[in-house]
């Protein structure tokens, strides 16, 4: 399933880390890409996937031969670029791999190439930038940040208070791995033996992929700890007249911004205010049909939960609800918010007031739930 091209459209794909006992990083070689070949364990999603963590397994299944028991998620990456859809990069900790694992690899030998495991800085130094950032930054961070949330690689939110920005490593690609590793194929001039030609051209390669929606929604609660719900109009709906509430938010314009700026701009148009979206509370993943037969979405979709903090009655006292998108805005207990969300809607909600308790990244979540 293809969803029709439209601004709120992106890609995802989900990739592994895989830690040796020496704490050192695997990483694979891709026969088809020749510009840039060094990536980790991992692939595209496609609509048949209920998560990126069932991707991620599937993808390695499919790649080197064995199920992977995964770990915690270790970033969302959403990344943008010129020549290509923003893509929602999802990177998961796997168990660290014995030697004999390794050695034990049945690769696909049209999707890997060759292996090696990197230290931390050589890992840096062959992957492509952008993806030397994303992995860089999970190798750098405690665990117990994580998930970790970035844009095109780079810490922001919460992130940023245990990493900072640091210079990309000059880019090296695969030179000297075959010295490093007997699973990496030796080279002959720039290409490796027995390179096989990219399948398609970059534009009909993407043009095929499938995509996913993703929206981006604000926690505010008073200092009872009531929290801040909105109304839509009832012609918005399926339901018709049927009222329905949520959180304040809306779609990423997926090709001109980044779920946060998404957040401040529903802030802004929903209700009139101008705030910074706070710490990312909760990631959950919507399975579409193809995944879920009763989901009521044609395609996946990823919400971002941000914290908006405490609001005080002077800044809710000045709302100014968008008329064309809401007729009412209301502060509910626990139990109300519960009463007048839909199941999915309540559990993504409680994650992320639940989260707001504790230190760390964002809940990973699958239709409200806890990911499994």
């Amino acid at each position: 399933m293809v969803a029709e091209a439209s601004g709120q459209e992106l890609l995802a794909a989900a990739g592994v880390l895989f830690p040796d006992e020496r704490g050192r990083v695997l990483v694979v070689r891709l026969p088809y890409n020749r510009r840039h070949p060094v990536a980790v364990p991992g692939g595209g999603w496609e609509p048949q996937d209920r998560s990126p963590r069932r991707t991620a397994v599937r993808e390695i299944e499919e790649e080197l031969g064995f199920t992977p028991r995964l770990g915690p998620l270790a970033c969302l990456d959403w990344t943008r670029d010129d020549h290509r859809p923003p893509i929602a990069a999802h990177l998961y900790w796997a168990e660290p791999l014995t030697p004999e694992q390794a050695a034990a690899f049945t690769p696909d030998r049209a999707e890997v190439g060759g292996w090696a495991w990197l230290t931390p800085e050589q890992a840096g130094h062959a992957l492509p930038p952008r993806l030397s950032r994303r992995v860089t930054a999970c190798l750098r961070a405690p665990r117990a940040a994580g998930p970790l949330e970035l844009e095109d690689g780079h810490p922001v939110g919460h992130v940023l208070d245990v990493l900072t920005p640091g210079a990309v490593p000059e880019y090296t690609g695969p030179a000297g791995l075959s010295e490093l590793s007997a699973w990496w194929p030796p080279t002959a001039g720039d290409a490796p033996v027995g390179e096989a030609p990219p399948p398609l051209d970059r534009d009909a390669y993407y043009a095929g992929l499938p995509r996913i929606r993703a929206k981006a929604r604000t926690v505010f609660t008073d200092r009872e700890g009531r929290v801040l719900l909105v109304r839509l109009r009832p012609w918005d709906l399926p339901g018709g007249e049927v009222p329905y509430w949520t959180l304040p938010g809306g779609g990423v314009e997926a090709d001109r911004e980044l779920p946060r700026a998404a957040a401040r701009r529903e802030v802004r148009e929903e209700l009139g205010w101008s705030c910074e979206p706070g710490r990312l509370l909760a990631l959950d993943w919507m399975p579409g049909q193809a995944a879920d037969p009763a989901a009521d979405r044609d395609t996946a979709m990823v919400v971002y939960l941000f914290d908006g903090g405490t609001v005080g009655e002077e800044l809710l006292s000045s709302i100014v609800l968008a008329p064309e998108e809401l007729v009412e805005w209301r502060l509910c207990t626990p139990a109300q918010a519960r009463a007048l969300l839909t199941p999915a809607s309540w559990a993504r909600t409680a994650a992320a007031l639940a989260a707001r308790n504790r230190p760390g990244g964002p809940a990973e979540l699958v239709g409200g739930y806890p990911a499994d």
